[in-house]
């Protein structure tokens, strides 16, 4: 399944996704409308397990088109950061995990669509920032997944001074799960992936859907939304297939729970 700008290739439940505008893979309202439409399909494809995005060419996505931005009037610029705002939504609720393989610069909506996924590993010659202040406008839409992330201080040093900061500092914040030598990105997702799919496919769905309330909710709605998943995920049979795979000392089926 391909999007006009977008790379799709399935491998055993993963769908890998590459942004395929080199060498930079600047956002464009052709790029954005590729990003929306491969995830909404992938979100009504329950054979699909997790997903990787990544980018082509020297960047996993260095941010919009400036051509584009100097282009705008005020109702044009509401259109434009609507339509990525969808774009990028639909990365973040996509119903499975989905893991940013971060080999190259990723800015300002670029940093957002990469915030926007469940993981991240980064080359280490990768960077983010949030540089639209210095093209004179404020980082918006999914740059609010930024606080909660490395805290108000971090956050405020990115959006303030539209600076960015490098893989090994990424890692220390937080903002990275791993970082590995570029050639060596592919190998460290896939290890990855592959501790996501060894776990019960239906546990897997239940857990994402429950960060994303997390992110949205209460105290006291989380748990809520909690005690009704840990009650849901008995009507698969994978906790009961994998109670009796641990106590009987071998991998668990999860293929064979209803």
């Amino acid at each position: 399944m391909d999007g006009a700008a977008v790379r799709v290739e399935r491998r055993d439940g993963v769908a890998w996704c590459t942004l395929d505008r080199p060498p930079l893979n600047l956002l464009e309202p052709g790029l954005i409308a590729a990003i929306r439409e491969v995830f909404a399909a992938l979100a009504t494809d329950a054979g699909v397990r997790a997903a990787v995005l990544s980018g082509s060419g020297r960047a996993f996505c260095a941010g919009m088109d400036v051509r584009v931005l100097r282009a705008l009037d005020a109702p044009g610029a509401r259109r434009l950061i609507e339509s990525l705002h969808e774009a990028i939504e639909a990365v973040h609720h996509a119903p499975f995990p989905v893991v940013a393989a971060v080999n190259g610069p990723s800015l300002g909506a670029g940093f957002e669509l990469a915030l926007a996924c469940d993981l991240r590993i980064a080359a280490a010659t990768a960077t983010f920032g949030l540089p639209e202040v210095r093209v004179g406008v404020p980082s918006v839409i999914e740059a609010a997944l930024l606080p909660p992330l490395v805290g108000p201080g971090r956050a405020a040093e990115l959006l303030l001074t539209g600076e960015a900061i490098g893989a090994a500092r990424a890692l220390g914040w937080g903002l990275v799960n791993e970082t590995v030598p570029a050639a060596e990105l592919p190998d460290a997702v896939q290890r990855l992936l592959d501790k996501i799919l060894a776990a019960g496919p239906r546990a897997i769905r239940l857990q994402k859907a429950l960060m994303l309330r997390w992110r949205y909710a209460d105290l006291a709605s989380a748990i809520r939304a909690g005690v009704a998943a840990f009650a849901a995920a008995y009507a698969t049979g994978e906790p009961q297939e994998g109670a009796a795979a641990f106590l009987e000392k071998r991998p668990p089926a999860f293929g064979a729970a209803r």
